[in-house]
């Protein structure tokens, strides 16, 4: 009688990163901050773009869509930044007792958890910050005056805005991986960003700033502007995203938890 030959199980070492990954999506989808930014940022968005048509319409006043959009999307940045940062800025601190059990008793490492929630949040925020811009975009494309618009000017304007959000959602959650105490880490991240953002406006005009990238949007919509630059300012912001998350990693694998 022959023997059984046991067979050796593969182990799929990304499991728990997309375990980690779908886990935090959904408990994030369901917060109630989360559905709070997203009706404050459709309500606000519907608004002023009903708004700025209903005075085109009755009043005959010329709505000129390059500006109104740049408008919304300067919005988005300093209206609802705050929220993001409640949102984000609690991802791992947040958790407390609960972070040892999933990290320490589990298969998953430090480097996925932290990789998985930061993924997560990105997914997240830039995915509802995409929607909701494009669909603004078109809104204003069709009901106001667009003659000046070029929809490649106002995708690339899209982009500029997503490359801050990508940096503010990287730091918040790098943050969060330092920090044991939530409260700490919101105020650590809206001080540092806020105070940045001040700094780099009293900087000469030919170092990038996010408020004068914010300014230059009409035009940019209208399509005067200059790729080259603009591609190595948004690159500039992945790499100083990637090297945060890269120290907060770090961070995170060597304290207690």
């Amino acid at each position: 009688m022959d023997l059984a030959v046991p067979t050796r199980l593969k182990r799929n070492r990304l499991l728990p990163y997309w375990a980690v990954l779908q886990a935090d999506l959904k408990a994030t989808f369901n917060s109630w901050l989360y559905r709070f930014w997203i009706l404050l940022a459709v309500g606000v968005l519907g608004g002023y773009l009903l708004y700025r048509f209903g005075a085109m319409r009755v009043a005959g006043m010329l709505q000129s869509a390059p500006e109104a959009i740049g408008e919304m999307l300067h919005w988005v940045v300093y209206g609802t930044i705050t929220l993001i940062i409640a949102l984000t800025a609690g991802t791992i601190s947040s958790e407390g007792g609960t972070m040892a059990d999933s990290v320490l008793s589990r298969g998953i490492s430090r480097y996925q958890y932290f990789i998985g929630k930061w993924h997560a949040r990105l997914a997240l925020v830039l995915g509802t910050y995409f929607a909701t811009s494009i669909a603004a975009m078109l809104g204003g494309y069709f009901m106001l005056h667009s003659d000046s618009l070029t929809l490649h000017g106002g995708f690339v304007a899209i982009l500029i805005v997503a490359s801050m959000l990508l940096f503010v959602v990287t730091f918040a959650v790098s943050v969060s991986a330092m920090s044991s105490n939530t409260l700490v880490s919101i105020a650590v991240v809206w001080v540092t960003l806020y105070g940045g953002g001040f700094l780099l406006t009293q900087l000469p005009g030919s170092i990038p700033s996010p408020d004068r990238a914010l300014q230059s949007l009409p035009n940019v919509m209208k399509g005067f502007y200059d790729w080259n630059s603009l591609a190595q300012t948004m690159l500039i912001s992945v790499g100083v995203s990637t090297a945060t998350a890269f120290i907060g990693m770090i961070t995170f694998s060597r304290r207690d938890v």
